[in-house]
């Protein structure tokens, strides 16, 4: 099979993967564009904005990357009973807050850096979709070492005992009735 042989199976697989998508159906009966080839031209315009950065949008596209996708996913994985899917979407949940804060604190070092929103996509994309697992990867190398130590320097220590006490006792205390 040829090169191009190859690119248009995986075009008509494509479009064949959109036929579950009736708003994309109808798009393509509006304009005469095939669903796959919208859909690939969509993305490969949203790409250039970011890899060009026009007028600082780069920044808000690749946020939404980080938001959009892995939401829905969340928002599946909250309605689904199987817990898997869960943990995945709350560790990417940890990972991006811990990456959007050094973000924040390093906006001066990576204003330098080429094409940084472009390649901020890549990676949300590489945490939050469910083919790569990227989020699990990332905290156990690099978010996981840091929060033990901080767990370990400020975590459960006597006053947390003595917190989940008081709690309890209040909880108790509202539901006997009877005043703390």
């Amino acid at each position: 099979m040829s090169y191009q042989d190859q690119i248009f199976a995986g075009i008509s697989k494509l479009d064949k993967e959109l036929n579950k998508y009736q708003i994309l159906d109808k798009l393509e009966k509006q304009t005469g564009v095939p669903k796959a080839y919208g859909v690939l031209g969509a993305v490969g315009v949203y790409l250039f904005l970011i890899f060009l950065n026009f007028g600082g949008i780069g920044e808000l596209l690749a946020n939404l990357a980080g938001l959009i996708i892995p939401g829905y996913y969340s928002l599946i994985a909250l309605e689904t009973p199987g817990t898997a899917d869960d943990t995945q979407y709350l560790t990417y949940w940890v990972v991006f807050a811990f990456f959007s804060v050094i973000e924040f604190w390093s906006r001066a070092i990576l204003y330098w850096i080429p094409f940084y929103w472009f390649f901020k996509v890549i990676f949300v994309l590489y945490l939050g979709l469910p083919q790569f697992n990227g989020a699990k990867v990332v905290y156990k190398v690099a978010v996981k070492p840091i929060s033990v130590k901080l767990i370990k320097q400020f975590g459960p220590t006597s006053v947390a005992p003595t917190l989940k006490e008081k709690v309890d006792a209040a909880s108790t205390a509202k539901t006997t009735g009877a005043s703390i």
